[in-house]
């Protein structure tokens, strides 16, 4: 197969389009001249360049990535056929079946949206943060920083990097670090197995055990296992240690994780997370807030 830049360009213009902004937590304004989304904000949305998006929209630059489709279909809430539509007129093959699913139905972004008060991710079965709502951004920190290919908690865990933006930290026992460690990795282990033929899985485990020790010795021995509900410690840079719950939701059909953060009414978690509504991701004490969750996610 090969590109259709034409009608590449004038498909992704059209949902541009389509996209309100305020159902993708942006201010609708009053000065728009056009519908939908901005270049810019489509950009931001999908974590690649806006120089790229132009150059799309306009019918030049390079044959864009799987990845980039990826994330360029979540960022204009595309359903399935739309999202298949861009990657054959990209002249690439869409997901086939005994892969991971990467694309987050409109529906669940829906859903992550009305959670307005609680901080709120949407996962791959190996550990990709697909989609975040606006309190997850301003507890962990604005994920659309973190570079696509970095965007993967067990990557941030165990290959931290220092072109990554500023991150909060997650954890302040070894205990904790040590549970949630076994976790991730476990995780993992039954995502090989669910998915023996997914290449993009086996490159990220290939790359884990061959860049870190810790991951290494971890798998040697892990057994399989999922994310539980449990209890994490989330080191925010400006109001400092947050004890939240963190329960998963499962997303069965397409093998997704929705993790949402909550804690009890009335503990200084809550008032910490209802301060969180207020500021969201603005500055605090000419810091600014913050990349991406931590190596210790």
């Amino acid at each position: 197969m090969g590109i259709d830049r034409t009608e590449l360009a004038a498909a992704l213009r059209r949902a541009r389009e389509r996209v309100d902004p305020g159902d993708v937590g942006l201010p609708s304004g009053r000065r728009r001249r056009t519908p939908g989304l901005r270049r810019e904000e489509v950009a931001m949305l999908a974590g690649i360049s806006v120089d790229y998006v132009v150059r799309l929209e306009q019918g030049r630059g390079p044959v864009p990535s799987v990845q980039v489709l990826g994330a360029l279909a979540r960022a204009l809430r595309l359903d399935l056929d739309g999202r298949n539509q861009l990657f054959h007129l990209a002249g690439v093959s869409p997901p086939g079946p005994g892969t991971i699913d990467m694309h987050v139905r409109p529906s669940v972004l829906r859903l992550i949206d009305r959670f307005a008060d609680l901080p709120v991710v949407v996962m791959s079965a190996k550990g990709d943060v697909l989609a975040w709502n606006a309190m997850a951004s301003a507890l962990h920190g604005d994920w659309s920083a973190v570079a696509p290919d970095r965007r993967n908690i067990h990557r941030l865990r165990f290959l931290p990097d220092d072109a990554d933006p500023p991150l909060s930290s997650v954890g302040v026992t070894e205990a904790e670090f040590a549970a949630t460690a076994h976790q991730s990795v476990a995780s993992l282990r039954s995502a090989a197995a669910r998915y023996p033929r997914d290449t993009g899985l086996h490159e990220l485990i290939d790359e884990l055990r061959s860049g870190s020790e810790h991951f290494a010795e971890l798998w040697a021995t892990a057994e399989p296992g999922g994310w539980r509900t449990h209890t994490k410690t989330v080191n925010h840079p400006a109001l400092g240690p947050i004890v939240l719950d963190c329960d998963t939701l499962h997303v069965p059909d397409v093998d997704q994780s929705v993790i949402v953060y909550s804690a009890v009414p009335g503990t200084p978690a809550a008032e910490s997370l209802a301060l969180l509504r207020v500021v969201g991701t603005q500055q605090w004490g000419g810091t600014q807030q913050w990349g991406a969750e931590s190596s210790r996610p």
